[in-house]
């Protein structure tokens, strides 16, 4: 795992300014690769590639970046893991290549040289964010692998593109103006993270997933990227398509694919663990890790001071039941507070996934024991585990046969309501109401049902579904554009085939905006940050594939969901230890704000503070005051706040 970084200037650039100011692109992300680094510069061309390495596959000198291709033709820097090189390498052996060393990087420059950019991408079995340039062509070649697993980063303006592994690097790169995108901190203040391809900048953009671009004149503006796999397209051919596995053969699929996948995932030339919650997807992931291996495998959880977040008992019974060499690392609210103010370097774009916090810590304490961990990651997205798509199914279609005037007045009405109203009403019927009828989170359930209500479309009602925060653009001081609904939603709802399921379009969306944006996100930032590679076996593309060919029966099942991960783990792990309500990787947010982070976040959101900013002065004050009262539900939308005041102050004041 490593850092790319790089620019192209028309007109050239003099060498010693070009490796100046490479280098110090390079440099700004030293965390992700603390083993080695790496520069390349074409003066004439104006081209510049810089790298930094955490040397995982071939620790020799061997495996240096850039790295030429046999020939010359293109030099390459890449970030990543491409798990099926080996066999890449024997079929370019068979064409009469020889290799020099054993790293994955020499096969793909081979690859690009023999077989070209797209036929190389396409057999490449991994995760990657790679630049390539072509010397012959006078061509900068951007891609990014099929999921999103890997960040990449590019802006091209006055004359010059550049591009990198973090939005940091852009910042020390050349040309580096930064102006903020208000719609996109619309998008970021209700949904908790920007979704692609927009970023918090107005003039730069994240690369889309399963694409790669050609660029050939830096002074023009950015070509379209072009696609050598499709997720929709994978969906559009499988359960969409009518190609389904037959009920009879699924069970045998799934666990052949994914032993296979996790099989492939263990290759490494330094120590080598996993994350475990006790979790389905985390559980399996491991199970299956420790089916394959040769020795004991290395896992590790994090314990919460708060009993209602903690799964660490959880995880330690399955470690026990599995027999790995488990770790549990207790964590505070004071752990936080003492990490918090690294977030806005570490994120380096407002982010408010709250997970974001014990995915650091576990992250920093597996570091101190291995380079490599597995996660469970993408195993909800895949496998339709989050709560939203049961209660997506339960709703949203009732609301669809609502008139429209029907829906807006009875969201007129829940917006109408004074803030801690509804759950001060509903706190005083539970007062009568038999404990299995209470309603908890009542408000915070209103208010979501209420931009539900809102949206005029399906996407758009989806869209109210998964916002963490509804009414993003009611906490800026100022009107921001016009409020659009993410491409990932727009596209699965409305340019799927007529027929696909509402379960379908939800994962779709999930799969195409959430799971990179994100997931992916929190979990390259959380680990890279302590130079920790972490590799994610459920997102191999031919797991993605299975999942879409899959009956629905094998996603949700009698009221349970992923019920092709339950059925191979059942087999590995008593279902005692795993049949237990959903808690997810969360954090006692609310007592942590109204304790340990109390003072930081007064601060942080004092009107001195936000008055030169984009935030409303009354709408964080009546946040503040609401949660200083008690009201949990409006945790979320204080951190979105605060970690945009502190990025901000970060980055731009």
């Amino acid at each position: 795992m490593c850092g790319i970084a790089g620019f192209w200037r028309a007109g050239g650039v003099r060498p010693d300014e070009g490796e100046e100011l490479v280098q110090r692109m390079a440099d700004a992300m030293v965390h992700r690769g603390p083993d080695d680094a790496g520069t390349f510069v074409d003066a004439e061309a104006g081209l510049a590639l810089g790298f930094r390495r955490l040397a995982i596959l071939d620790l020799t000198p061997l495996g240096h970046q850039p790295m030429r291709s046999p020939n010359g033709r293109f030099v390459v820097v890449f970030n990543g893991e491409i798990y099926n090189h080996r066999s890449m390498r024997g079929e370019l052996e068979r064409a009469g290549v020889e290799f020099r060393g054993r790293s994955d990087t020499e096969v793909l420059c081979a690859g690009l040289e023999q077989w070209g950019v797209a036929a190389t991408l396409e057999r490449a079995a991994g995760m990657f964010a790679i630049a390539a340039w072509d010397r012959a062509r006078q061509t900068l070649i951007l891609a990014r692998d099929r999921i999103g697993i890997k960040p990449l980063y590019v802006r091209a303006e006055q004359g010059t593109v550049a591009f990198g592994s973090e939005l940091k690097v852009l910042h020390a790169g050349p040309g580096a103006s930064r102006t903020l995108d208000r719609d996109a901190l619309t998008d970021y203040l209700s949904l908790l993270y920007v979704p692609g391809p927009r970023t918090i900048w107005q003039n730069v953009r994240k690369l889309t997933p399963g694409t790669w671009m050609e660029i050939t004149d830096p002074a023009a503006p950015l070509p379209e990227a072009r696609a050598y796999w499709s997720l929709s397209q994978v969906a559009q051919a499988g359960r969409l398509g009518g190609t389904v596995v037959p009920e009879s053969d699924a069970a045998a699929l799934v666990e052949s694919v994914l032993r296979e996948s996790v099989r492939s995932h263990l290759e490494s030339d330094v120590p080598l663990g996993a994350f475990l919650s006790g979790g389905i997807d985390s559980s399996t992931v491991v199970a299956l890790m420790q089916e394959v291996s040769s020795s004991s495998v290395r896992t590790f959880t994090v314990q919460f001071d708060d009993p209602v977040h903690d799964e660490a008992a959880h995880a330690e019974a399955v470690a026990r039941h599995l027999g790995t060499d488990h770790l549990t690392i207790p964590i505070s609210g004071a752990d936080a507070l003492d990490l918090v103010p690294r977030l806005p370097q570490i994120y380096d774009e407002p982010f408010a996934d709250a997970s974001q916090l014990p995915s650091l810590l576990v992250s920093e304490a597996a570091r101190r024991h291995v380079t490599v961990v597995l996660t469970g990651d993408g195993g909800d997205e895949l496998f339709a585990g989050y709560n939203r798509y049961l209660y997506g199914l339960r709703t949203l279609e009732r609301v669809d046969v609502v008139p429209s005037p029907l829906r807006a007045a009875l969201a007129r009405m829940i917006d109408a309501a004074p803030a801690g109203s509804i759950d001060n009403g509903v706190a005083h019927a539970g007062r009568v109401l038999p404990a299995a009828r209470q309603l908890r989170l009542a408000e915070q359930k209103a208010r979501k049902l209420s931009k539900l209500l809102r949206g005029a479309t399906p996407a758009e009602r989806y869209h109210g579904l998964v916002s963490s925060v509804p009414g993003g653009r009611g906490a800026q001081r100022t009107a921001a554009g016009s409020v659009t609904t993410p491409w990932a939603l727009r596209h699965a709802f409305a340019e799927l085939s007529a027929d696909a399921s509402l379960l379908d379009r939800m994962l779709l969306a999930d799969q195409l905006g959430y799971l990179p944006d994100n997931q992916m996100t929190k979990v390259d930032r959380a680990s890279m940050a302590v130079s920790l590679e972490a590799r994610v076996p459920l997102l191999d593309h031919r797991v993605i594939e299975l999942a879409w060919q899959l009956p629905t029966s094998w996603l949700l099942r009698g009221g349970a969901s992923k019920w092709a991960l339950r059925h191979a783990l059942y087999r590995r792990v008593p279902q005692a230890l795993i049949d237990r309500p959903k808690t997810g990787f969360t954090v006692p947010l609310a007592s942590w704000l109204r304790g340990p982070l109390r003072e930081w976040a007064a601060e942080l959101l004092s009107p001195s503070t936000i008055a030169n900013g984009p935030l409303d002065r009354r709408y964080v004050e009546s946040a503040l005051k609401l949660l200083w009262a008690g009201h949990d539900d409006q945790a979320l939308a204080v951190w979105a706040m605060l970690q945009f005041e502190a990025w901000r102050r970060e980055w731009i004041a």
